[in-house]
């Protein structure tokens, strides 16, 4: 049975006692920098790289929401994202501001 007043003392100590940066390790962290770089210089060529960015953004605005139970559509953020009007579903609502107050100062805001 949980007891919050007592610890949970089976936790590994810190630091562990293994090997963290292994060959295999360090070999996908500088193939994954070297995609970035790959992606960074094909979203220089579009005329306006910031759509990409914006869509990824959105993306995962949704799918962090949808661990809080607040689920929208594609075709909803889409829709109220390039819409003038009032948007009325509260989930929709809800994870545009979540992107809003998350990826601002990725946007160049």
């Amino acid at each position: 049975m949980f007891n919050r007043n007592k610890p949970y003392n089976d936790l590994p100590h810190l630091p562990p006692l293994v090997e963290v940066e292994s060959k295999n390790i360090l070999k996908k962290a500088i193939a994954a920098n070297k995609a970035l770089a790959r992606m960074s210089m094909c979203c220089k060529q579009l005329p306006n790289e910031a759509i990409l960015y914006n869509t990824l953004f959105l993306k995962e605005a949704k799918d962090s929401s949808e661990i809080e139970n607040i689920v929208t559509t594609n075709d909803e953020l889409y829709q109220a994202l390039s819409s003038d009007r009032k948007i009325s579903d509260p989930n929709t609502r809800e994870v545009l501001h979540y992107m809003d107050r998350n990826c601002k100062h990725y946007q160049g805001k």
